[in-house]
């Protein structure tokens, strides 16, 4: 089996950083054969070892929701990638083996939003699934065409509703991806005395809105103070924040 770890970058949001860090996360903790992949508009700045590739097309303008364009890595053919793809979005933290997550079976594996408890929308900051083989998916993009967002808020929700309609849709175990503001931080007014848990059994934390791991890792006052984080510093030990 070929396995194959992915990201995406575009334009000004994430710097090549980023991309490098991630990139050593990766090499770090994760001890099978793999390729290690971009694909992006501007591959100044990133560090070799990281094989470059361009942006898949994908026409999502008139959307107002930028990560459309991730739906793009499910063109067939995928650059010259074969096999098994995991994703990962660029700002989130390893904390241990990436080996399980090609090592579980299923076609399509992604972690749930636990935002929607009742809702089977999964979070796009992590999935695995084979790459040439849902191609449908992006037909099924442009058959909605721009009136998309009336049916789906953004693109992990049309992605998760797609791969349930293929009878495909599975999630990580809950432990292994882990939402660092819903899962690590302390409650008011606990969180202005604890520092968030660093939670051991998670394998990836994920970092969705504020605060992002910069933010975290510095302290973040936000809200009036209801979501006041105390400098993380055990974050630098993962993803290297402070280099």
């Amino acid at each position: 089996m070929d396995r194959n770890v992915i990201c995406i970058k575009w334009g000004n949001k994430f710097g090549p950083e980023y991309v490098n860090k991630l990139y050593r996360m990766v090499e770090k903790n994760l001890t099978l054969p793999h390729r290690f992949v971009c694909f992006t508009d501007n591959a100044e700045g990133i560090v070799e070892g990281v094989e470059i590739r361009p942006l898949p097309e994908l026409d999502d303008s008139g959307i107002p929701d930028r990560m459309w364009k991730k739906l793009g890595l499910f063109a067939n053919p995928l650059a010259d990638l074969t096999g098994t793809a995991l994703f990962l979005d660029l700002d989130i933290i390893i904390r241990s083996s990436l080996n399980p997550f090609f090592e579980i079976e299923g076609s399509f594996l992604i972690s749930k939003d636990y935002d929607y408890p009742h809702d089977i929308v999964g979070n796009s900051s992590v999935y695995r699934f084979e790459i040439g083989k849902h191609a449908d998916i992006i037909q099924h993009f442009y058959n909605e065409g721009k009136d998309i967002r009336k049916r789906y808020k953004n693109e992990q929700m049309f992605l998760s509703y797609e791969m349930d309609r293929k009878g495909l849709l599975k999630y990580w175990p809950k432990d292994w991806v882990v939402s660092f503001k819903r899962q690590c931080l302390h409650k008011f007014p606990l969180c202005w005395f604890k520092t968030p848990r660093d939670p051991e059994e998670a394998k990836i934390l994920i970092f969705h809105g504020r605060p992002t791991p910069e933010e975290a890792y510095k302290g973040y006052f936000g809200k009036g103070g209801f979501r006041y984080i105390k400098p993380t510093k055990w974050l630098d030990k993962y993803w290297e924040i402070s280099k």
